[in-house]
């Protein structure tokens, strides 16, 4: 009979912080879990979803109350969608590959994992401090950038990250600051600058402020994108990005892939700051997403033994978590 064997908070820092418009972070809390069946066990890695109340501790709280089915497609419905729910299905995914003696990309039916061109985080800061970061990262061999903004200052911002990389592709996360801002006038300017997508321009809740933007750039769905059922709403994008602790897990981030192309949508797969453990099933799901961001584990001062490698900017499967 499978079981959960454990829930635990694990801390990792950040090399040096991870600044956004919300806010920095020196470290990440992330909710392990691990279940067995006695013979076999499987682990997931979750990052608690801070901007809707969620921490490492609620996490564990919710594993540790949870009696319902052990089961994946019961889970949908049995269990919220967040970082507790994240954990505990990928660690089912886990679980059920060493039964089957099988890789996690086997048992889902998706292509063998080949390595994978990440964005690196250019975190928030004054145009002088991108724009070096910029050219440390492009120096290390990340041809894609994704730029935090915070709707002040931001042309500032991507013409000095600019200058430091003149050859990087340039994504940008503006993570609900452009609320009161002329959308498709801030999107134009960037767009001059090579930027080629925005990410989250509007605050979750208020996507209707997107009706009637004629934005020069795809306009990319983050807080306002968690699982199909947001799908309806989000019209006025282009784009959605899926990342496991928001979906709830990597089952319905499969079928949140596999809607959202069929209605149009592009993809992109991101990722919270976490391990390799949490990164390598999003890694899974990001063979041939339009972009992908998964530079969660890249952020951190260490990783896990065993988690996916680096080469010139890309990550490479590994023997964690079912990628080899």
């Amino acid at each position: 009979m499978i079981r959960i064997v454990s829930a635990t908070v694990e801390r990792w820092p950040v090399a040096g912080a991870f600044v956004i418009s919300r806010g920095a972070k020196t470290h990440v809390d992330v909710v392990v879990c691990t279940v067995g069946d006695g013979t076999h066990v499987g682990q997931g890695e979750g990052t608690a979803i801070y901007y809707e109340g969620e921490s490492a501790e609620s996490c564990v709280a919710a594993l540790h109350a949870y009696t319902g089915p052990l089961d994946r497609q019961a889970l949908l419905t049995a269990m919220p969608r967040g970082a507790a729910r994240n954990a505990l299905d990928c660690a089912l995914w886990d679980l059920e590959a060493k039964q089957a003696g099988a890789s996690v990309w086997q048992l889902a039916g998706l292509a063998p994992p080949a390595p994978l061109a990440t964005a690196f985080t250019i975190s928030l800061g004054d145009p002088d401090r991108m724009e070096e970061d910029a050219r440390v990262a492009a120096a290390r061999g990340f041809a894609l950038l994704k730029c935090k903004l915070t709707g002040e200052g931001d042309q500032d911002r991507i013409a000095a990250v600019r200058r430091g990389a003149p050859t990087a592709r340039l994504i940008v996360d503006a993570n609900e600051s452009w609320h009161d801002r002329d959308i498709a006038a801030e999107a134009a300017a960037l767009a001059a600058l090579g930027v080629e997508m925005v990410e989250q321009p509007v605050i979750h809740g208020q996507e209707a402020r997107l009706a009637g933007v004629h934005a020069p750039l795809p306009l990319c769905a983050d807080e306002s994108c968690h699982t199909r059922a947001d799908l309806d709403r989000l019209g006025d994008f282009d784009a959605v990005n899926i990342k496991l602790d928001k979906a709830g897990g990597l089952t319905e981030a499969l079928a949140l892939a596999r809607e959202a192309k069929e209605r149009g949508f592009r993809l992109m797969v991101g990722c919270m700051l976490g391990t390799s453990l949490g990164i390598a099933p999003a890694a899974l799901l990001a063979q041939g997403a339009d972009w992908i961001d998964l530079d969660g584990a890249l952020l951190l001062a260490e990783d896990r033994d065993g988690g996916l490698a680096l080469c010139d900017g890309q990550l490479q499967p590994g023997p964690l978590w079912g990628m080899g």
